[in-house]
């Protein structure tokens, strides 16, 4: 009997709220940026955006450290768009294909308890680069480490893509995936 109520009142609800008249009927859609306001990001340091080679160089350095050291997120958090993503693309060994969508605050929480139980240091070892007046790709090859100057654990490919608004670069993706015995890097993307 509770539930009947319960579904009868769902449905006078229902219909009642369609009842409703549209107040929104005769205003003009919002735009994209009305509907999902970019949040303030820090500052970043001139030196760090001013070029392709520094905001990559400054990508790389800030998410680099040994275990137990907190990254600076802030200064990580400067380098890109507000709305920017970061996907990290994988191939299971049956060949799916997974990726994984993350705001730049996400990848920043997700890799904070990580690197607080280990090292971790990338480098950039190889880079193509295509230019479109204010837009640029990145296909960046990386060693991975556990410490400065240990062996790599892993090769891969950031595809990156940035934006020069006028004033400075901005990162608006990096997309990337990691080498594997079926996918190997090519000749044209390592040193």
């Amino acid at each position: 009997m509770r539930l009947r109520a319960i579904v009868v009142l769902l449905l006078l609800t229902s219909f009642a709220v369609g009842q409703q008249p549209s107040t929104t009927a005769q205003q003009p859609p919002p735009s994209a940026a009305a509907a999902a306001p970019a949040q303030s990001m820090p500052a970043a340091k001139p030196g760090d955006v001013d070029s392709v080679d520094h905001i990559v160089a400054a990508l790389y350095d800030v998410i680099s450290g040994p275990a137990g050291q907190a990254r600076d997120w802030d200064r990580f958090r400067s380098l890109f768009l507000p709305e920017a993503r970061l996907i990290p693309n994988t191939v299971r060994q049956d060949g799916t294909v997974v990726h994984r969508v993350l705001s730049v605050d996400e990848f920043a929480s997700r890799s904070g308890s990580a690197t607080a139980q280990q090292g971790f240091f990338e480098n950039e070892t190889s880079r193509k680069q295509e230019v479109f007046d204010k837009i640029v790709h990145v296909f960046s090859t990386y060693e991975s480490r556990r410490e400065k100057g240990g062996q790599p654990f892993a090769r891969g490919i950031n595809s990156i893509q940035l934006l020069h608004d006028g004033h400075r670069w901005f990162i608006v993706t990096v997309l990337w995936e990691a080498e594997s015995p079926q996918v190997q890097i090519p000749a044209e993307y390592r040193k």
